[in-house]
């Protein structure tokens, strides 16, 4: 039997980070990354902001609801795109509320680099850009 491999145009089609308090979530993310996020209604006590994408980008939102998002400085590490220097990002980190874990370090001249943060609500997210 012969395996074919799919090749997709991302490996990512989707991500949901939990927060506590959306309102306070959505304020932190659109401070450090200089965004404005956009607010769904999904009803059954789930609140959720989107990150703005181009279209048919991969994208994904803060989500609240009290019994099924937990967030957790475990589990998966999502890097969001801080293009273009995620240095900008880092420094509203603190004032914005929340900690930084790993400071901008350079992935290899090919990836750029990266950083890891704690965000208002509890969350290990890391940040990324070309510069």
């Amino acid at each position: 039997m012969e395996t074919t491999v799919k090749e997709r145009k991302n490996a990512v089609a989707w991500f949901e980070i939990p927060v506590k308090k959306l309102k306070r979530a959505k304020k932190f993310y659109q401070r450090i990354l200089d965004i404005e996020m956009a607010d769904m209604d999904m009803g059954d006590e789930l609140k959720m902001s989107m990150f703005p994408t181009a279209e048919m980008g991969v994208s994904g939102a803060l989500c609240e609801h009290k019994e099924f998002y937990k967030p957790s400085k475990k589990g998966a590490l999502i890097y969001l795109n801080a293009n273009p220097d995620l240095q900008s990002a880092l420094d509203e980190v603190k004032d914005a509320g929340g900690e930084i874990f790993q400071p901008k370090t350079k992935i290899t001249d090919e990836y750029g680099f990266m950083a890891i943060i704690e965000d208002t609500e509890g969350n290990r997210v890391a940040l990324h850009s070309e510069h």
